[in-house]
């Protein structure tokens, strides 16, 4: 390699990364301004000032800017919730639902197969995967090959015959149960990264037992009578419990040991034009 040939400068009061301080913190005392040229860049020719060998025109003199160790704590990211957007909320604003977490979770969904594929569709868009344990596999068919854009994100078993799905962090798992209204004990119990959420079309002898033990509960538009049971075991205020017989196919109560919301599910078209529209029985 060639010698360069130019007379390369020595930065010896510098820390290679920032410039020295001016001396005297202004023009006084021999110092230079930042945006003033040193002595051997103020020979310009005919287009400009000429550019270093192999580096061309120097930048602007100016220290980067640097954040110390204690400024740290005030920078924040503002994130919103996670999981799963089921719909909006009376404010009109999106309603997430948090389907998969680190512990077990068990959801009863008192409503219809269409709300229950539409949450598995979803659920699938965050790249979990679901397993349904069904006792009509063909109607879950048509959305297991449909979800996933070609990927076996959807897995279709007869009942009793779902063997362990192996959930992780990277690979979570929601076991949707869809068996009427007296499903058979669930061989795949609630887990860390693996839910279960059990499809009731209406409340049945052995709904009140699964709706206390649950941890979250959706109810789509019921009637009088199951409507009392409902109110009792969630112990919901008697003017939220008034509405679950108005509810529309697309509404829906959400409702936990904490608190109640409703939701209105509003599908997309690609989800109208595989599942069709709301309704709340099969």
């Amino acid at each position: 390699m060639a010698s360069p040939t130019y007379q390369p400068r020595v930065n010896t009061s510098g820390n290679g990364w920032r410039n020295p301080p001016v001396a005297g913190g202004g023009t006084g005392g021999g110092g230079r301004l930042s945006h003033q040229p040193r002595p051997d860049e103020g020979q310009s020719g005919a287009n400009g000032p000429q550019p270093r060998p192999g580096f061309g025109l120097r930048g602007p003199r100016r220290s980067p800017h640097i954040l110390t160790a204690e400024s740290l704590a005030s920078l924040t990211l503002p994130v919103g919730d996670d999981g799963v957007i089921i719909g909006i909320d009376p404010q009109n604003q999106p309603a997430v639902l948090s389907l998969l977490r680190p512990a077990p979770l068990e959801i009863a969904l008192v409503g219809s197969m269409w709300m229950a594929q539409v949450l598995a569709l979803r659920t699938v868009a965050t790249g979990a995967r679901v397993a349904v344990e069904t006792a009509r596999p063909p109607a879950w068919g048509q959305m297991a090959q449909a979800a996933g854009g070609g990927q076996q994100c959807v897995s279709v078993h007869d009942v009793r015959q779902i063997a362990p799905q192996g959930p992780s962090v990277s690979s979570p798992v929601l076991v949707v149960r869809d068996m009427g209204a007296r499903p058979p004990r669930n061989q795949l119990a609630p887990s860390p990264w693996q839910s279960v959420l059990t499809v009731l079309p209406f409340l049945g002898p052995r709904s009140p037992q699964m709706l206390s033990r649950a941890d979250l509960v959706g109810l789509q538009r019921l009637s009088p009578e199951e409507t009392e049971v409902v109110t009792r075991i969630m112990r919901l205020p008697e003017q939220v419990g008034a509405v679950l017989p108005t509810l529309s196919d697309n509404a829906m109560l959400w409702c936990s040991r904490d608190g109640h919301q409703f939701v209105m599910t509003q599908p997309t078209d690609a989800e109208t034009n595989l599942l069709g529209g709301p309704r709340r029985m099969d």
